[in-house]
């Protein structure tokens, strides 16, 4: 049963769905759920777009959200990918009032959304990314609105329980979603230079700060006096750590996989990706013909080099 702190953190996310957003980003939502027909859920609209409000020439992230991988796909071998290396990525652009309107998106089916929430999801990438805000467009109705509210409900909890199990001191909202989110963005491939958890926080600080008090009240978190600074056992945050150095281990790995198998679905990947990589760290990387047509060995032999410039963490 869904205790009235639970329903008080979903109606919070309900109403930052209100949220308006710009015509050209609800055509090229429709435009993407048009690939998949009546199987899609909803679109979730997240990232710097959102953030800042500034799409053009910029990309928009999606996550579309669809009932089956058997259903969003005619061919078999991409359902069978999204199975086993969750989300597919794909591309799309389109002109919208004189405007090219950028998208990538990638694909989760409802049950896969719906564990990859919750505390028994080693990889880091989906609470974390939905703890940030983001708008649920094109809901297929009510009831999955809400059940979808509720999962990302599910992100803010299981995001601020994993960082308060490593770091029980982070008493208050600012070091709890800074550290927060620096230890999933270590937990991922990620071009984002130190300080980017500040940065998004700074950038809705208010937001999380609600959060933090909502959720906390959900998950049964009881604010009291600051405890005396002391020295804890050494055997005491083993288990913690062991957790979050897992948790970068399969998050690296993971984001690689998912960056083959997107040279196969992503077109014009290897230039977006290029694109992406100087934005967040300078990195130049110049592009070949090559590059394009072997795209994935291509990736394999520059990854390391790029990770020795600090393309990645």
């Amino acid at each position: 049963m869904t205790s009235k702190a639970d329903q008080e953190l979903t109606t919070f996310i309900l109403d930052e769905w209100k949220r308006p957003v710009p015509d050209a980003v609800n055509q090229a939502a429709r435009a993407v759920a048009d690939k998949f027909g009546d199987c899609v859920s909803g679109i979730l609209f997240y990232g710097s777009c959102l953030r800042t409000g500034d799409i053009e020439e910029k990309v928009l992230d999606f996550y579309v959200i669809v009932d089956s991988y058997k259903e969003a796909y005619k061919k078999r071998w991409l359902a069978i990918a999204n199975q086993i290396c969750p989300p597919n990525v794909f591309y799309h652009e389109q002109e919208v009032a004189g405007m090219t309107v950028r998208c990538k998106y990638a694909v989760l089916s409802r049950s896969d959304f719906a564990f990859r929430v919750r505390p028994e999801c080693l990889n880091v990438s989906v609470w974390a990314r939905f703890c940030q805000p983001c708008i649920l467009l094109l809901p297929k109705d009510e009831m999955t609105k809400q059940s979808i509210a509720g999962d990302v409900a599910q992100a803010m909890k299981t995001m601020i329980n994993n960082l308060l199990e490593l770091i029980p001191g982070a008493t208050n909202s600012r070091d709890l979603w800074v550290e927060a989110f620096e230890q999933t963005y270590a937990a991922e491939l990620r071009s984002e230079r130190r300080g980017k958890g500040l940065e998004i926080y700074l950038l809705d600080q208010d937001r999380y700060d609600a959060l933090t008090a909502l959720a906390e009240e959900a998950m049964g978190i009881v604010p009291g006096p600051i405890p005396p600074i002391k020295q804890p056992p050494r055997t005491e945050r083993v288990v913690p750590r062991l957790k979050w150095f897992a948790r970068r281990c399969n998050g690296k790995f993971v984001s690689f996989m998912r960056l083959v198998k997107a040279a196969m679905t992503f077109d014009g990947g290897i230039d977006y990706l290029a694109w992406k990589i100087k934005r967040h760290s300078g990195v130049e990387i110049t592009v070949t013909d090559r590059m394009r047509r072997h795209p994935i060995l291509s990736g394999i032999s520059l990854f390391w080099g790029l990770k020795r410039k600090g393309a990645f963490k």
